[in-house]
This record gives structure tokens, C-alpha cells and sequence, in this order.
């Protein structure tokens, strides 16, 4: 046996790993320069479920690699904003990406299924959809674009906010220009309603509300309150018409090149940390909201049941599009497993 191959077996006898590699896994062992580093870019406050959570999963890795495996965040379109995200993960100039499911459907057209208005009666049966058969038929479709996703998160519902009158009604949308995330689906249930609707970074939605280039938005409670979206804003409606999710995605060519041990630690955190962030989001979306109540600096009116009722009903055309576009075989599967959840 020669010295390179007598070390390379001490080592994996010693560190309990799989193979010899140039990334090494032993934190204590290692250089800087022999880390593994993952950067993280996402375009959202730290204070937010997906920043919160990004946090607590580099931490965790931090810990559980004894240092070896560097999780690098960075918030708040720090590095990209949340059109670039996927030229710049593709690139490999980052590793990691958190974009919301609206982004994916760009890509992949049946992810507007997260979109489609009163779809989801509850995030629990979201959650269910997500790690059931459905969710990994659609996490398996980023294997086409060279992305494997590890995990979908979650922000919770989205609610209308705007500066020119309540919208209780969806024909109070008429005339207004609203910001929406993408094309497709989130465009069509406004322009369906006489509403203009233009596509914005998330990033630069704050300054196009104050500045009066837009006049309204949809968005979580969590994305309101941490961009103080109520500041430039005088009426928020409580909708709950749709809801909002992330997929947490990894440059496949960089993951495939990882130490099989490091993708088992990354997968088995990821795993934990998403059912936390989850539990988060729901947490957070009650405090926050609580907070813009007590702030007193926007009018909140909140929809009925009745009146949700009605705006489903309203929004039926908005599922006619996704059928034309994706079939309703996807669509009658996906409402099969919402209504045996309910």
C-alpha cells in the first residue's frame, strides 16, 4: 500500500467516512481553504420564515459538520435579486436558492398549482400535498434544468394591500395596478378583474408602492410586516386567497460532487429544519400580525367565510387558464387530495 492510499484509509477509519475526497469532512482536520461552502442567496428580510430558517440550517450545519460545511446566507437580495436567482445558481455562482413556488412556475408551468386563488383550505393540508407523491413529482421536474430541490417551505396566505380604496369585493380591483410576483396565473386573477398587473422584484416592491408606480400588492403577513409594506400603504384586506411557498434548491452538479456523507447530514437537516420553519411561519404570521394591528397606520378589514366564498366562486376563470395551460388531470388530482384532507 502506498503513503497516499495508507492515509486515505486512515482517514476514512478515523472519520467514519465513505471515500478519500478533496472535501473534507473532519472540520478540525482541514483548512479554510478545504471547507465546503454553500452560499445561500435569498431575497427576504432575516426575520422572515425562509430568512429564520436559512439561518438555523447553516447553524445546524455549522454544528453537525464541526465546521467543515459552511453555510454562507445571505438575505435581502444581498447577491441576487429574485429574477436572477437561477442564472446565478446555474452559473454556480451560488448554491443554494430559496425562491418562492410563483418563480418555479417559470420554469415549470405546473407549479402554479401553489398559486391558484382558494385552492388550500389549510396549510396542513399543504403540507401534506408538498411531501406527498405530488410534491416530489414536482421537485423531480428540477432535475431537468440541472437543479435538485431539497425541501419546500412555506410563508403561509397572501392578503391584498393597496393605497386607494377597501377591496371587499373583487370588482374593487378594477382600475388599480397591483405588483405581482410572475407571469401567468398571479397576473390573470387581476387582470381578470379590470386591474393592471405589473411584474416587479421583490426588493423593489417598497419604493414602487411609495413612489405610486404601483398601487397595491399581495403578500404574507410576514412580508408586510418585515418590509413595512404598511407604511406606504393605507388599506389591507385579509384575504387568505392564496398561499406561498419556497422550494430550497441546489446546483445538482455541485451536490452530486459532494461526499456522500455531506449530502446525508444536509438532507437529514434539511428535513428537520423545514418542519420547524413551518411551525415558524404559522407562529410568526400571528405575531406579526398582531404587531401591524397595534401600529394602527392601515385600515384592516377582513373577508367573511361567506365573502371568501364568493371571491372562490369569482376566481373560476383563473382555474380555467391553468387547466388549458397544464390539463386537469394535475389539477383534479391535486383538488382530490385537498378535499380528502379537509
Amino acid at each position: 500500500m502506498g503513503r497516499k492510499s495508507g492515509i486515505c484509509l486512515m482517514m476514512i477509519l478515523f472519520l467514519g467516512l465513505s471515500g478519500c475526497s478533496n472535501r473534507v469532512i473532519d472540520g478540525q482536520q482541514v483548512n479554510k481553504e478545504e471547507k465546503i461552502v454553500i452560499k445561500f442567496s435569498h431575497v427576504v428580510e432575516e426575520n422572515t420564515p425562509k430568512g429564520l430558517a436559512a439561518i438555523r440550517f447553516a447553524q445546524l450545519i455549522e454544528e453537525r459538520s464541526r465546521g467543515s460545511i459552511e453555510v454562507q446566507v445571505f438575505p435581502n437580495s444581498q447577491l441576487f435579486k429574485d429574477g436572477e436567482e437561477f442564472e446565478a445558481l446555474s452559473r454556480g455562482d451560488v448554491q443554494m436558492i430559496a425562491p418562492a413556488t410563483s418563480k418555479m412556475s417559470q420554469l415549470f408551468p405546473q407549479w402554479q398549482i401553489w398559486d391558484l386563488p382558494y385552492l388550500f383550505s389549510d396549510l396542513e393540508s399543504v403540507h401534506q400535498i408538498m411531501d406527498g407523491p405530488l410534491g416530489k413529482t414536482l421537485l423531480e421536474q428540477l432535475e431537468e434544468k440541472n437543479m435538485r430541490g431539497l425541501a419546500m417551505w412555506d410563508n403561509g396566505f397572501k392578503h391584498l394591500t393597496n393605497n386607494i380604496h377597501p377591496i371587499i369585493k373583487l370588482s374593487d380591483l378594477k382600475g388599480l395596478r397591483f405588483r405581482v410576483m410572475s407571469p401567468g396565473i398571479l397576473q390573470e386573477q387581476f387582470l381578470n378583474f379590470g386591474a393592471n398587473a405589473t411584474i416587479l422584484p421583490f426588493n423593489d416592491v417598497y419604493e414602487a408602492l411609495r413612489e405610486g408606480s404601483v398601487e397595491g400588492q399581495e403578500n404574507t403577513v410576514s412580508n408586510i410586516y418585515t418590509k413595512k409594506f404598511s407604511e406606504v400603504q393605507k388599506y389591507l384586506t385579509l384575504s387568505q386567497h392564496g398561499f406561498m411557498g419556497y422550494a430550497v434548491i441546489v446546483n445538482a452538479d455541485f451536490w452530486d460532487q459532494l461526499p456522500s456523507q455531506a449530502r446525508e447530514l444536509i438532507e437529514k437537516t434539511m428535513s428537520e429544519v423545514t418542519l420547524w420553519e413551518r411551525e415558524t411561519a404559522k407562529e410568526l404570521d400571528q405575531e406579526q400580525l398582531e404587531e401591524i394591528k397595534k401600529a394602527k397606520v392601515i385600515n384592516i378589514y377582513s373577508l367573511t367565510p361567506q365573502e371568501k366564498m364568493i371571491w372562490r366562486k369569482d376566481f373560476s376563470s383563473v382555474y380555467t387558464k391553468f387547466e388549458k395551460e397544464n390539463g386537469s388531470e394535475f389539477l383534479n388530482e391535486v383538488k382530490k387530495w385537498s378535499e380528502e384532507m379537509e
